[in-house]
């Protein structure tokens, strides 16, 4: 884990409100000079606290309009089918996120399709055909209530 002083942190939180920020703009709001805080946002890159930056889209403004979070228990929990299992999933362009868990589900998917049809192409022809996988609970999001990439630093 990275120490982060007083400054770091303000420039995490501006950074992950707006990553396009200038770094001119950035050294007013944080009150150092733009060379000094060129060099802590390159030291943040470096040691892995800043892993990249991205352009946040809005998946129904792209015809994205399926959310569902999908919830797998294993057959066979050896370590090379979790691995088979976490390696092929990773491939699959619809998922966004797979988290594996402890409790009785071994996996959490968030998955994001064009409609049910194409959710229901993508469980039957992908997800079902990876080796290993017992039951699947699907879950559709019919609203989201709050969305952030943010991570909060205090």
């Amino acid at each position: 884990m990275v120490k982060l002083d007083k400054i770091n942190r303000n420039i995490l939180n501006i950074l992950q409100k707006n990553s396009s920020i200038t770094n001119s703009d950035l050294s007013k709001s944080i009150g150092l000079a733009p060379a000094t805080t060129l060099e802590r946002v390159k030291k943040l890159e470096l040691s892995g606290v800043i892993k990249g930056y991205v352009a946040l889209i809005d998946q129904k403004q792209i015809g994205k309009d399926i959310t569902a979070f999908v919830e797998i228990s294993m057959n066979n929990h050896s370590a090379d089918s979790i691995k088979t299992f976490s390696r092929e999933v990773a491939a699959f362009s619809e998922v966004l996120e797979c988290h594996h868990l402890a409790g009785d589900k071994d996996f959490l998917l968030k998955v994001v399709t064009e409609n049910i049809e194409s959710y229901r192409i993508f469980a039957m022809d992908k997800l079902a055909s990876i080796p290993g996988i017992g039951n699947v609970c699907t879950l559709f999001t019919l609203d989201t209530i709050k969305y952030s990439t943010g991570i909060p630093i205090n």
